[in-house]
């Protein structure tokens, strides 16, 4: 009879034995030695049945196909875009994952993608580290062209994101903002006005600081109800004295 040690989301690290026996099997995060499941990275245990994994709080990001992320234009060739996805090295977007039109040789680039412009992309294959292909075909893919974007550490994507979307879900419909957030730790806010987005802002900042906190969902809605609160005063009390 295997015997666990830990709780679902609690917070581990390095060498820490987190169950013992043959009933649970190791995924990321974690290695079986002899019959002991131990800790490798810092980060909180997510159990799933049999199957236990570690979200760790800290590292880079490191793309993989099928991520979504939020890239930089840094220079533009005769095949297409190089993007800055947060890696050591640039991606690549061919013309032919970029645009369903025919493109002749030749033509300006910069009519559908310029330099500085931020997309959101899809890593359509990775072949090494230097070889990374993009792909703006998908559903939600797109160039950002207004809001505002911050960096979160990669690692606390999943948190941000929630289960089944449930944290960001949560803060767009407080703040009325729409929010992409890319796995390479960038996000984009678009709301109806600059507080809506900073009030945004602020709620993901809380959610990165205290990824490991149980009740992080409720202290979120807390916070955005009483910040929003105190919105409705001040439109009030300033309508009031016009």
């Amino acid at each position: 009879m295997g015997k666990l040690f830990v709780n679902d989301k609690d917070l581990v690290v390095p060498g820490e034995i987190i169950a013992e026996g043959m009933d649970y099997l190791p995924a990321g995060g974690v290695l079986r030695e002899d019959e002991k499941l131990v800790a490798t990275v810092v980060g909180l245990v997510s159990i799933d049945g049999r199957i236990i994994k570690l979200i760790p709080l800290v590292g880079r990001y490191v793309p993989k196909k099928d991520d979504v992320v939020i890239g930089k234009v840094v220079d533009i060739t005769y095949f297409g875009w190089r993007i800055d996805i947060g890696w050591a090295y640039e991606a690549n977007l061919p013309i032919k994952e970029a645009v369903s039109e025919f493109v002749e040789r030749g033509t300006d680039l910069t009519q559908y993608y310029n330099f500085g412009d931020f997309i959101m992309a899809k890593i359509l294959n990775v072949s090494g580290a230097k070889l990374i292909d993009l792909t703006m075909k998908g559903p939600g893919l797109k160039k950002l062209t207004e809001g505002r974007l911050i960096k979160i550490t990669p690692t606390k994507v999943p948190r941000v994101i929630g289960k089944q979307g449930s944290m960001v879900n949560l803060i767009k419909e407080k703040t009325s903002c729409k929010i992409l957030v890319g796995q390479n730790g960038i996000v984009w806010i678009a709301g109806p006005t600059a507080e809506k987005e900073k009030l945004a802002v602020d709620a993901i900042r809380i959610v990165e600081a205290e990824a490991q906190t149980e009740g992080l969902t409720e202290k979120v809605a807390a916070f955005l109800d009483e910040e929003l609160k105190k919105f409705e005063e001040k439109s009030k009390t300033q309508n009031q004295e016009k």
